[in-house]
């Protein structure tokens, strides 16, 4: 199974479901790193480190309006 690293805004219901599938996944919550604003360099430095995938999530955006 996947070795995941978890960004703070990764959402958490989804590293639960990762988890209930078996994957070994580690929040930055965990390592107490959260809410330092660390920079995104550091983040997957320790990811590497680690030998884990860094899983991050982005905000969703909506798309404007169609131009034709």
């Amino acid at each position: 199974m996947a070795r995941l690293y978890a960004n703070e805004n990764f959402p958490l219901p989804t590293v639960d479901e990762l988890r209930q599938l078996g994957h070994d996944v580690l929040t930055i919550q965990e390592t107490g790193k959260a809410d330092r604003s660390t920079p995104d360099e550091e983040v997957l430095a320790f990811s590497n480190a680690e030998t884990r995938i860094l899983s991050k999530s982005y905000p969703q955006r909506t798309a404007g309006p169609i131009r034709t």
